[in-house]
């Protein structure tokens, strides 16, 4: 693979995603649950509020690139803080 631009941080990003992924597998095995229905009126899972968390972070992160001054590890506290809100009422 040697065409791409394997950095640090680009390791760490798919690795995070990985783990999540491979948490979320054994939680849906381990302790399965049903759909509830949040603030958007839809039902979701675990797996849907994560694909939502993670869709939302990407979105967060490119809007703070563009309109935001300050360092990028700022964006990622942005994201935690969206990722609790999802889990809690989505």
């Amino acid at each position: 693979m040697a065409w791409m631009a394997w950095t640090v941080p680009t390791a760490i990003f798919f690795g995070t995603i990985a783990l999540l992924l491979m948490i979320f597998t054994v939680l849906a095995i381990r302790y399965p649950e049903t759909p509830r229905t949040g603030v958007l009126g839809i039902e979701t899972t675990r797996g849907d509020r994560l694909f939502i968390t993670l869709l939302g972070s990407a979105f967060i992160n490119l809007a703070w690139l563009g309109l935001v001054d300050a360092a990028q590890p700022w964006a990622m506290l942005v994201c935690l803080v969206y990722a609790a809100a999802v889990f809690r009422w989505v």
